[in-house]
């Protein structure tokens, strides 16, 4: 098997790529990548040697680039997207042509029979706000972010393909993942982060916002069953049902990482902020996934990577345009 990963120097998608070359070692993977500023070959050095791995730095969104990168490769495996809600807010645009017609260009390369197969990854996040209970794969749609929506658009355009097309395409909506190789600016990376550094950690509102953390190994041990054993046209939730208020997952790192509870600062919450969110992960249970992390164990696991993983955090943080980005974001919070 040869997998094209796109975005696969991304959180996840490096994450899955060191899960496929240790656990299948007859499979090979062609990581095509951006490089946009959340992009970072540093999550993958440890392999770059591996001769199963191979990286071209291109633009999903890029024609040739796509089609040059998909030879001989019998799945793509879709990571490549923008991702960062507060992002969307700022500047949609950006959001709407890689998670868009991004997947557009992939859907074609299929259709094309560039690649037998494309596996898209999406969010919880197209799902809205979940008030009670949990959202199966069936649950209306009612994205609250411009990211939510640009992957809720992306996820209805597979499936066109597969009903209009019969271009075999699987999609995969994942829960709050955390864990190593994080982009310092999504929650969890940014409060263990900023505790480490004595740093205030910015809890939007009353904290009281809902979040399933589920560990990035057990998401990426979903994204690949699915991937296997998956059926064309379907959805499937991935969601180890690690239900924790914000506030209590702060308090949570903060006493792991041994800091003070002060460190915690509420700021203005951000527009469109969804309260909860809860999938109904039985259908992919159903295939034999189990997630393996607890709440607890994922959140412990993720603080100690920061914790002993300075080398990478620490480059990231001090760098002008992560400056930039903090300030305007939480400047005026």
């Amino acid at each position: 098997m040869r997998l094209l990963v796109t975005g696969g120097a991304g959180f996840i998608g490096s994450n899955f790529i060191h899960l496929v070359l240790a656990e299948r070692p007859d499979w090979e993977v062609v990581n095509l990548d951006k490089l946009t500023y959340a992009g970072n070959l540093e999550n993958l050095r440890d392999i770059q040697d591996d001769p199963r791995y191979r990286f071209v730095k291109g633009d999903i969104c890029d024609e040739g680039a796509v089609a040059a990168a998909a030879e001989r490769c019998e799945v793509i495996v879709n990571f490549a997207a923008e991702t960062h809600v507060d992002r969307s807010i700022m500047e949609a645009m950006a959001f709407l042509r890689t998670d868009m017609v991004g997947t557009y260009v992939l859907l074609e390369a299929v259709r094309q029979r560039k690649a037998a197969r494309l596996l898209q990854v999406s969010t919880d996040e197209v799902y809205g706000s979940v008030v009670e209970g949990a959202a199966d794969e069936n649950y209306p749609l009612r994205p609250s972010s411009p990211y939510a929506a640009s992957k809720a658009g992306a996820d209805l355009l597979a499936l066109s393909y597969w009903t209009t097309y019969r271009t075999p395409v699987v999609i995969t909506r994942g829960a709050n993942s955390i864990g190593p190789y994080q982009y310092p600016e999504k929650v969890v990376a940014l409060f263990a982060t900023n505790a480490l550094d004595d740093a205030p950690l910015p809890l939007y509102g009353d904290g009281l916002q809902v979040r399933d953390y589920t560990y990035v190994e057990d998401h990426c041990r979903g994204i690949l069953l699915a991937l296997e054993r998956g059926e064309p046209g379907e959805v499937y939730n991935i969601g180890a049902g690690n239900e924790m208020p914000n506030m209590e997952m702060a308090r949570f790192l903060l006493a792991e990482l041994g800091k003070p509870e002060s460190l915690i600062q509420h700021v203005t919450d951000r527009p469109g902020h969804d309260r909860r969110y809860a999938l109904d992960s039985s259908k992919l249970r159903s295939l034999g996934w189990e997630p393996r992390y607890n709440a607890a164990e994922a959140l412990r696991a993720t603080a100690r990577w920061y914790a002993e993983n300075r080398w990478w955090w620490e480059p990231i943080k001090s760098g002008q345009l992560y400056r930039e980005y903090y300030r305007r974001q939480y400047e005026e919070r």
